[in-house]
Parts: structure tokens; sequence; C-alpha cells
């Protein structure tokens, strides 16, 4: 559930980062309405996740999402000219948040070591 949030954050930071260029500098009310709704929701999102999820990854991941789909939806819209190169870095941050995901946590670690074995075999 909580990385669902955090995915969820992330696109909505590509919409307020899309809407924030549309507003041409908040004199736009429609787009500045998006923009303003969408990075609160965005940051409280990542603010929960982060209370499960290492600050670091979720982070990572946060903007990672957000960027790839950024970029992605410009090209679509016509914004920015279409390359192979883009495409390439793009999949590769995309590759690159989804090797963050498999990785092992911290909590994830220490659930495994003998250390955090109680004496009757369950976990502390």
């Amino acid at each position: 559930m909580v990385w669902a949030i955090l995915v969820v954050s992330a696109l909505l930071e590509a919409v307020w980062a899309t809407a924030l260029g549309y507003s041409e500098g908040f004199g736009q009310p429609g787009p500045t309405i998006v923009f303003a709704s969408s990075f609160l929701a965005s940051v409280l999102g990542l603010a929960y996740a982060t209370k499960h999820i290492p600050i670091g990854t979720a982070y990572a991941v946060w903007v990672g999402i957000g960027a790839a789909l950024t970029v992605i939806w410009a090209m679509v819209a016509g914004d920015e000219e279409i390359s192979i190169g883009k495409l390439l870095f793009v999949a590769g941050i995309v590759a690159a948040v989804v090797a963050l995901k498999r990785l092992p946590s911290v909590a994830d670690k220490d659930s495994e070591s003998p250390a955090a074995k109680t004496s009757d075999g369950g976990t502390r």
C-alpha cells in the first residue's frame, strides 16, 4: 500500500511539473490551481511514504517516476523533441527505480538476521 501511495505521488509530481510549465509563472489560473493541488497531494503522499520507506529510496523513486513521466508527456504533447537518446535515458531512469524497489530494505535485512530472532524462533 505504501509503495502504491508513493507511485501515485510520483504521478502527481509529473502533473504538477507539467502544470507549472503551463501556468506561465502562475499567470494562468487553471494550470496554477492544478499545480497547487497536485503539488500538495504529491508532497503529502511522499511524506507519508517516508514513514515506511527510507527517505533516499522514496525520494529517488518519487523524482525518477515524476521526471520520466514529465519528459514522456512533453514528448507526446509536442513540447519536446522525441529522440532515441531521450527514450534510452528515460528507460534507464525507470530501470533504476524498479531496481531500487527490488532491493531489500534495512527492515528486511534485520528480520532475516539471527540477532533479530527471539528465543522462541519468532522475530522481534
